[in-house]
């Protein structure tokens, strides 16, 4: 029985392939290849370059592999660019998770995990966030995601489709053997763009906003290491496998750390200087998102591996500092050996 992991070779979603592989899956990926890297991939796992809208495609892999259930990562996320133009959200992640969730039903695949994000939520009512907390977005990424859990939800009650959420805060670190990591354009993550500046390839690093009602003025965030976060997606499949039930979890590390002491982090394990440039704040960034993960480590046994920021950063800087041009670095384009 395979599993069938949508946007797999994106950022967490290559990871996560990596680790299922590892743990004697067997792995379809689907991917347009928009924002993920082919290379991130290995060269002998399935792979279909096509778009979720494409219901005669998915149909194909469907029939050609006996898929018990999906991870579905494949989306547009960057709030920003959301809020720009929200109609390509709609459209490319609630219109293309419906059209998935449609051809699961029609072809018998009953399971899935979903991945969410801390972005349901909109400005935190407590910290740490619970999953109980209301969920009211505050940009259009986070709406389209808060749909999509809707839509699972429902097709729980009409069809028996069994869903895990799992809705985790910021994404961090690369494959501690450095055989894959992350890779943006444009960046958006604070590490990696910190690394870029410690790599020479930006000046510095802007600092939005040094007045937050923080312990340094910055704002405060929980990181989460990428191998944690597809150890908690293998764990949240296996839930579903064993008892069928429906869930909703966040990741997280549970602590949150500033962006100067994320700076400082990376100054220290790179041993180089990077400049911090203080800048003016964005639109809609709370002082402090942090998350409790008390209901997955209960429930899915999830326990992070590496909760510890420097074992993050070293991890993500290993990747950048061997792959100063992530992925494009003139070879084939095919996946890894």
């Amino acid at each position: 029985m395979a599993i069938l992991v949508t946007g797999g070779a994106g950022y967490i979603g290559s990871h996560t392939v990596l680790y299922l592989l590892e743990k004697g899956e067997e792995v379809i990926v689907f991917d347009n290849l928009q924002k993920g890297h082919r290379k991130a991939v290995m060269k002998d796992v399935p792979f279909y370059e096509g778009d979720l809208h494409d219901s005669s495609l998915l149909d194909t892999v469907f029939s050609k592999h006996n898929i018990e259930a999906a991870i579905h990562f494949a989306a547009n996320s960057l709030v920003g660019e959301s809020v720009k133009d929200p109609i390509s959200y709609y459209r490319n992640n609630v219109s293309g998770s419906l059209n998935l969730v449609d051809r699961m039903v029609k072809n018998g695949v009953k399971k899935i995990v979903f991945s969410s994000t801390a972005a349901v939520y909109g400005e935190p009512e407590n910290v740490p966030i619970q999953e109980s907390d209301r969920t009211q977005p505050t940009n259009p990424y986070g709406e389209t995601k808060l749909a999509i859990e809707r839509l699972l939800h429902w097709a729980d009650q009409a069809y028996g489709l069994k869903s895990v959420a799992l809705r985790y805060f910021n994404a961090a670190g690369a494959d501690p053997k450095g055989r894959i990591g992350e890779d943006h354009t444009p960046e958006s993550h604070l590490i990696p763009i910190i690394l870029e500046a410690a790599l020479g390839k930006r000046p510095h690093v802007s600092v939005f906003g040094e007045d937050y009602a923080t312990e340094d003025g910055t704002c405060v965030r929980d990181y989460i290491h990428v191998m944690d976060l597809a150890d908690a997606h293998y764990r949240a499949l296996e839930k579903l496998k064993s008892t069928n039930e429906s869930s909703v979890y966040n990741l997280g590390n549970g602590k949150g750390f500033s962006v100067k002491q994320v700076i400082g982090t990376c100054r220290s394990v790179t041993g180089r200087t990077i400049e911090a440039v203080a800048s003016p704040r964005r639109a809609g960034d709370p002082a402090i998102l942090i998350a409790s993960s008390q209901k997955a480590r209960d429930e899915l046994g999830w326990i992070p591996k590496y909760p510890n920021l420097n074992q993050i950063v070293e991890h993500a800087w290993n990747w950048h500092l061997n792959h100063p041009d992530g992925y494009a670095d003139g070879g084939s384009d095919d996946g890894l050996k």
